[in-house]
């Protein structure tokens, strides 16, 4: 009896699995655009969550396998720039379109201000560039990461489908304020600099060798999940605010 043993090592397979993780991440922001021109904006949401999950295991993946290359580097890159740079560039031009339609405004500014949202997807391809060639970003980030970017636009249109929160506290405000273009273009134009800023943030990578900046992290982590627990979506907001003070005022010891 011939008994034949294969090494997937051997064949190649390996090192492809980490890329068809980061592929899913692609596909997962596609059929998001798909669901955005449907005006299906929470469906779109929900796939830039899924196409994060890829993107946090791809690279995971890789560590694992110990199976990390310069293709997979890029084609990271690549389905970044359509997940966590285009499909949230689309959901916010789908809300400025739509808080122009709610104030029943048909001037040339309805029409042309929605397009500043495109600066999401310009400015998200120029910080993926940028963070390819940073030797600097190795254990930190140097401006907003793109997931982070992607997943707070993300989060607009399931706050505006949100009736409650566990904290009891109302929405009223921070809904309004995702309705008002005079809200949404001033932030597309913040949110763009912050991708490409100068500014050191925390990178959620945990260190080995070093509890002090594991610390850091774990705070993070157990306030993000409290604020989920309490706000729902809404926290996603305030969760990235407590984010950026913290690497900002603790800079020292991220």
């Amino acid at each position: 009896m011939i008994i034949f043993q294969f090494d997937y090592t051997d064949m190649g397979i390996k090192k492809h699995i980490p890329n068809f993780i980061t592929l899913l991440n692609l596909i997962s922001g596609c059929i998001a655009i798909i669901f955005i021109f449907d005006s299906k904006l929470s469906i779109a949401a929900y796939l830039v969550f899924l196409a994060a999950l890829f993107d946090f295991f791809d690279g995971m993946v890789a560590r694992l396998l110990n199976v990390k290359s310069e293709i997979g580097k890029e084609l990271d890159s690549l389905a970044d720039v359509i997940s966590f740079g285009l499909v949230p560039g689309f959901i916010m031009m789908k809300l400025i379109q739509s808080a122009f339609d709610i104030d029943s405004i048909g001037s040339d500014m309805s029409r042309f201000l929605p397009y500043f949202a495109l600066l999401i997807p310009a400015f998200s391809a120029l910080r993926l560039a940028k963070f390819n060639i940073d030797t600097r970003q190795t254990d930190r980030f140097i401006g907003l990461p793109t997931p982070a970017n992607a997943i707070l636009i993300a989060s607009f249109p399931l706050i505006l489908e949100q009736s409650s929160t566990l904290s009891g506290i109302g929405l009223n405000l921070i809904q309004s304020l995702f309705i008002n273009y005079w809200f949404l273009v001033p932030l597309t134009l913040i949110l763009s600099y912050l991708l490409v800023a100068e500014l050191p943030l925390m990178s959620l990578k945990f260190s080995i060798g070093d509890k002090k900046k594991n610390q850091l992290r774990y705070l993070l982590v157990g306030l993000s999940m409290i604020m989920l627990l309490l706000f729902y979506f809404a926290a996603i907001p305030l969760i990235l605010i407590v984010y950026l003070l913290m690497s900002v005022f603790l800079k020292s010891k991220i």
